[in-house]
């Protein structure tokens, strides 16, 4: 009889174990696979702040660049009417220089009815805002991205971590290094020579 009891002990031992490590390496193999999964979404988060930023960005660039050049042209005008009355030595001179000065002062106030509020600077603010905001934005979906990678890569190099990750079919994940030349000073160009030629 106390072979029979030792023997039961024994069995419920062994299933007891398998019970336990069957739990660990299922807890393991999901652990792997959730991290692997979260890796994932923090890069598609990354992914998305770098598409606003190729979206957003050259489109705002553009809006400027056309607010700019109209106020320019309006204000180019007034100069050049300014300086051809400055530089004019007979009537004839200076009425023409007054004419034109007359229709670029039209041109101020037929833009000023269109845009009651000339905007360049504003829209410069804005841009330097969006600019700062995207740039934030990317910084955290960056840092929360490696510190993803991290917890998996960390996972994936331990024991019994990497049995699980084996299994799971789960690699070590690259962190999201800024290039060296993205470390260097954007040059946002509103001259409009592209626009030229």
């Amino acid at each position: 009889m106390n072979f029979m009891k030792a023997l039961l002990v024994l069995v419920v031992l062994l299933i007891g174990c398998g019970v336990l490590g069957g739990g660990c390496a299922l807890s393991g193999f999901n652990k792997a696979r959730t991290l692997d999964e979260l890796v994932e979404s923090k890069w598609q988060e990354i992914d998305s702040q770098l598409q606003r930023r190729f979206d957003l960005i050259p489109n705002i660039v553009a809006t400027i660049k056309g607010v700019t050049a109209q106020e320019k042209e309006v204000f180019l005008g007034i100069a050049e009417a300014r300086t051809s009355y400055q530089k004019a030595d007979t009537v004839n001179g200076k009425a023409k220089a007054a004419g034109l000065f007359q229709s670029a002062l039209r041109g101020l106030v037929l833009n000023i009815e269109k845009y009651p509020n000339l905007k360049s600077n504003e829209n410069f603010l804005k841009l330097q805002d969006t600019i700062e905001g995207t740039e934030n934005r990317l910084t955290v979906a960056r840092k929360t991205y490696n510190d993803s990678v991290r917890k998996l890569n960390t996972f994936v190099r331990r024991f019994p971590g990497s049995v699980y990750a084996g299994w799971a079919g789960v690699d070590k994940a690259e962190y999201f290094k800024v290039s060296e030349e993205s470390k260097e000073r954007p040059d946002i160009d509103f001259s409009g020579s592209d626009d030229e030629g």
